[in-house]
């Protein structure tokens, strides 16, 4: 599945946790398991990724924060699907998680990447968590290793 846009990236040694939203858990679902196919492309073990589940996405950065300070992981992969319904709720929701997500990454000066896709129905969510080069659960995890490596050249 490995996409275009990134280069054979080196995530060896790399510690990732993964938090996932279970809410439209189908969706969340596919988006793991495009995350998990990219760290193993990029030389991640098992042991290396840690996997912690929240009820919905506005739940994501108060975990993320929790796991920066706790100085076990390079990174997180946040994974979430929101998908639009009658109300404005969803524009709160994709708002709250995504600027809490921003602060927590800046506040702590560590890498994290926004897997939460928003999308205005559910065959858009289906295709994004789909086993194919547009599962944005891959992306984030490619991101992740890349801004990581980055990082470390930045010392």
């Amino acid at each position: 599945m490995q996409s275009n846009n990134f280069e054979k990236l080196n995530g060896k040694n790399l510690k990732i946790a993964i938090v996932q939203a279970r809410f439209n858990r189908e969706i969340t679902n596919g988006l793991k398991l495009g995350a998990i196919q990219a760290l193993k492309e990029a030389g991640i073990e098992n042991d290396n990724i840690e996997f912690f589940k929240v009820p919905g996405a506005v739940e994501i950065p108060l975990v993320c924060k929790r796991l920066s300070q706790i100085k076990k992981f390079d990174g997180i992969i946040t994974l979430g699907a929101i998908i639009k319904g009658e109300t404005a709720h969803f524009d709160y929701i994709a708002k709250m998680s995504s600027d809490g997500i921003m602060s927590v990454m800046l506040e702590e000066n560590f890498p994290i990447t926004y897997g939460i896709i928003t999308t205005y129905n559910l065959e858009q969510a289906k295709k994004r968590s789909s086993n194919n080069k547009t599962n944005k659960g891959y992306e984030a995890a490619m991101a992740l290793i890349e801004l990581i490596l980055t990082i470390k050249k930045c010392v």
